[in-house]
């Protein structure tokens, strides 16, 4: 809590201080001085400032887009943040609030996620912009936040793919489901919960595929990965049922090694079907 004040009361005081800059020199070289002959307009004058007219200068002065972008984000107006972010960036990339305006244009989009059920691209948007704030500022004092929002949004994905999966199962379109199951397996090895239901899952989609070699390769994945595993009795379940209806030996390797990890090889790609929508909220992400 004291490091989020910390960081609140730097970009503010980061703020004042361009204010101050921008009062003493201009934007554009045109010094504003108040009618007591003081010193230029001050932080609460520009408060009252940043929406009235559109002028050049307010298009262009980095104080009054940070400051607009500010405004609408803490109105919960995120698109408009979003638009005054990237326009601040587009403008003024070597600023010292460069990185902070490329945090927050990822945190506008990571704003704008609902449920895993939904459109995913304010997701694929915010892991973008903060991906871009690791590469383009590394070091900035947003980066550990920016880390652990692409964390968030990684555990999103994979559950927003094991939705899928699921959907597709239960419309017993088992190929569509496997490359899902698969899909969150390689992308996600680190999300142990989703990989494990996502093991169990893959194995009863190969099961129903007839490809029984592949899903006892990824039940036995499941049990030594995860021998705590809360698929136990339905995994010897469905051993049991693999066992007592062989069917023919596969010629091509499982895509699932004893590990739990997928490897290069995979089954045919995933076949044209509709995207699910649910008749029930999920739960909410943040």
């Amino acid at each position: 809590m004291l490091g989020h004040v910390s960081r609140v009361l730097s970009v503010s005081l980061a703020l004042a201080a361009a204010l101050a800059m921008s009062a003493a020199g201009g934007c554009a070289g045109k010094p504003k001085p108040a009618a007591d002959g003081k010193a230029a307009e001050t932080l609460s004058a520009t408060d009252e400032q940043i929406f009235i007219g559109d002028t050049i200068e307010k298009n262009y002065d980095p104080n009054v887009i940070i400051k607009r972008a500010e405004s609408f984000f803490e109105k919960e107006e995120y698109a408009e943040a979003i638009i005054e972010y990237q326009h601040f960036l587009d403008l003024h990339r070597v600023h010292q609030l460069a990185p902070y305006a490329q945090y927050r244009l990822g945190e506008g989009h990571y704003m704008m996620i609902k449920t895993i059920d939904r459109d995913a691209s304010p997701v694929t948007q915010a892991l973008a912009a903060f991906n871009k704030l690791l590469a383009e500022f590394p070091g900035s004092q947003w980066e550990v936040e920016a880390q652990g929002k692409i964390r968030a949004c990684h555990a999103f994905m994979a559950q927003n793919a094991m939705f899928i999966g699921k959907f597709y199962i239960r419309r017993e379109a088992y190929l569509a489901a496997a490359h899902r199951f698969e899909s969150i397996i390689k992308e996600y090895p680190d999300i142990d919960e989703i990989v494990q239901e996502s093991l169990y899952y893959l194995a009863l989609s190969y099961s129903e595929l007839a490809l029984g070699d592949w899903a006892r390769d990824s039940l036995t994945a499941l049990s030594e990965r995860y021998p705590d595993n809360k698929f136990q009795s339905q995994s010897r379940s469905l051993m049991a049922k693999l066992n007592s209806h062989p069917t023919e030996p596969s010629t091509v390797s499982s895509p699932i090694a004893s590990n739990g990890f997928a490897s290069p090889v995979s089954i045919v790609s995933e076949p044209r079907l509709p995207v699910p929508t649910a008749t029930s909220p999920v739960s909410t992400f943040r």
